[in-house]
């Protein structure tokens, strides 16, 4: 397991073929009238803009951090285990990815409320659309489900800022 998230932190190829994968499941379970041919290009499609989106990602912060895509997976995976480099310009790389890193959860922060907001107005109209349909199990399923995201999303959020914080305290005594 620990080789196949390294993969996936390293290889932009490994996580196409994940989302292939996951968007052709998905496509084949909603769009199931249809002939598999169909399934195939909107996976491919759907790939192709997550790729494009996790390649310029990627390349606007190793051009931030100043390093590599490679040396960008070491340098969060070390963050996520708390592990301070001992090179002086391995610290300079990492302080300014924290710093890059910091200043994105702050930027996003600040639509953070509109964003649960809007995910709770969809929760609350699919519950009234379910009431006046008088068919209130998938409305009640899907405010659940909305419910769970948005905690899953908060909760995420505040670990990679603790994570963050508390790595920013270790450089700083280093």
């Amino acid at each position: 397991m620990l080789s196949l998230k390294r993969l996936l932190d390293r290889s932009l190829t490994a996580q196409a073929t994940l989302i292939f994968l996951l968007g052709l499941g998905v496509t084949a379970l909603f769009r199931r009238d249809e002939h598999p041919a169909v399934w195939v290009f909107h996976s491919a499609l759907y790939t192709g803009v997550a790729i494009a989106v996790l390649a310029v990602q990627r390349r606007r912060a190793a051009r931030a951090v100043g390093t590599d895509a490679g040396g960008l997976a070491d340098l969060n995976r070390k963050i996520r285990h708390q592990q301070v480099p001992r090179d002086p310009q391995e610290q300079a790389a990492m302080r300014r990815l924290v710093d890059e890193q910091l200043g994105q959860l702050e930027r996003a922060g600040k639509w953070l409320p509109y964003w649960v907001g809007a995910m709770g107005l969809i929760a609350v109209g699919m519950l009234v659309l379910g009431a006046v349909t008088e068919s209130l199990t998938f409305p009640v399923l899907f405010t659940l489900s909305m419910a769970l995201l948005c905690t899953w999303v908060l909760w995420m959020r505040r670990r990679s800022l603790d994570r963050l914080h508390r790595m920013r305290q270790a450089l700083r005594e280093q």
